[in-house]
């Protein structure tokens, strides 16, 4: 199994904030180019999301269900890459301090990579996670920075008096 973890400077609410956005995968997910929703349940259980992965002039679509959900805390996801097969993806948002540790813990289900899960492809999802998880840590940043910006109290103000 590849197990990886990141503390992000945020409270747990603002990575669930981002976790819970369908439209902002392609942000954090290594690989995706695109995300959006394929029903307006994202993250229940059974809700899907579809996106895309530009590998040069070739295209790939897939999609991902959510299997299992506890807000604040665990959303459990199987992504369908087609024939490449499926993936389970586990991530577990815990209060650390005033920040978060988010644990990413990845493996194959079914297709080819479920048939030849071992250490070298174990190695491959760390490195993916590796990047993924500070760009999910930025996305964070970003959302929050943005949403702090837009209740800051002189805005707030700002938007009474206009």
């Amino acid at each position: 199994m590849a197990i990886r973890h990141q503390v992000i400077e945020q409270p747990p609410d603002a990575v669930w904030a981002v976790l819970e956005d369908p439209r902002l995968y392609a942000d954090w997910v290594v690989g995706t180019s695109a995300s959006w929703p394929l029903d307006d349940r994202w993250p229940q259980v059974d809700a899907e999301l579809a996106y895309r992965v530009d590998l040069g002039p070739w295209t790939l679509e897939g999609r991902t269900v959510v299997r299992r959900v506890e807000p604040l805390r665990w959303l459990e996801l199987e992504a369908d890459s087609g024939r490449l097969g499926t993936a389970r993806i586990a991530i577990e948002v815990r209060p650390w301090g005033g920040q978060t540790l988010v644990l990413v813990d990845e493996h194959p289900l079914r297709g080819p990579g479920g048939a030849l899960h071992a250490a070298p492809l174990d190695f491959l999802i760390q490195v993916r996670h590796r990047s993924m998880l500070p760009r999910l840590a930025r996305t964070v940043e970003a959302v929050s920075s943005a949403a702090s910006r837009t209740t800051s109290p002189a805005m707030a103000e700002g938007t009474r008096r206009g």
